[in-house]
């Protein structure tokens, strides 16, 4: 009966093998059909703009895009999947850029927020913000100095690093509230987004805001990071 038992489980495991071999090789050969050709939503991108004029993604430079697409069409086809349709893409291109590109309509308040906030962020983030089970959110330093570069395990918070208040919008609304992430109508985004600032001494309490004014937040450590153009490799400035 031993002998039986481990003969059975060889074919077994030979036949597993030859299953998942099988398989392999069949989506390597592409039978599927080859989706019908589309325009490449790539090129909706052309019309962001940078705050400073030196923002330019390879994805907005035509010669860079039409080289990756190129290389993308000669990757081999596994037979299974399917080209995203809009409505899938639109669902998760929500990015929002540092001038305000992607904001949608809404508004909301620091009060709001501040209601917002202790049913749903308090656990994690502390009834002031500055942490409990989870990350800091408040903290701001003294003159707003940037020790970033002099200590490895300086806090990093909303109030003393983060370079955009668009940024914040962007991150609740993709990743919070942790349970149940991205959940949250505009509206809450932006009286939770208020409700951070205002607790970072960047907003007043009686602040609202909307894709207007959210962009022209001047954050304290705006001015501390530079755009990285160098080119041709490890080349320094």
């Amino acid at each position: 009966m031993a002998r039986y038992g481990a003969f059975l489980k060889l074919i077994t495991k030979l036949a597993s093998s030859l299953f998942f071999a099988s398989f392999l090789f069949a989506c390597q050969r592409g039978d599927a059909p080859a989706p019908e050709a589309q325009g490449s939503p790539l090129a909706s991108t052309s019309n962001r703009v940078d705050l400073h004029g030196q923002w330019k993604r390879w994805i907005d430079t035509p010669r860079l895009r039409d080289e990756a697409l190129d290389k993308m069409a000669h990757l081999p086809r596994f037979g299974y999947g399917r080209r995203a349709t809009p409505e899938e893409i639109a669902d998760i291109d929500i990015d929002v850029m540092p001038d305000g590109t992607g904001l949608p309509e809404g508004g909301g308040s620091v009060a709001r927020g501040k209601t917002l906030y202790t049913a749903q962020c308090v656990q994690c983030h502390g009834a002031d913000g500055r942490g409990a089970d989870y990350e800091a959110l408040v903290g701001r330093e003294p003159g707003d100095e940037f020790r970033f570069a002099e200590t490895a395990d300086h806090t990093i918070t909303v109030g003393n690093y983060w370079p955009y208040a668009t940024t914040l919008f962007d991150y609740i609304r993709r990743a919070m509230p942790q349970a149940v992430p991205g959940t949250l109508p505009p509206d809450d985004v932006y009286s939770l987004v208020a409700y951070v600032l205002y607790l970072n001494k960047i907003l007043p309490e009686d602040a609202t805001l909307d894709r207007q004014s959210l962009p022209a937040i001047a954050m304290p450590a705006r001015d501390r990071f530079v755009y990285d153009d160098r080119t041709g490799g490890p080349e320094f400035r």
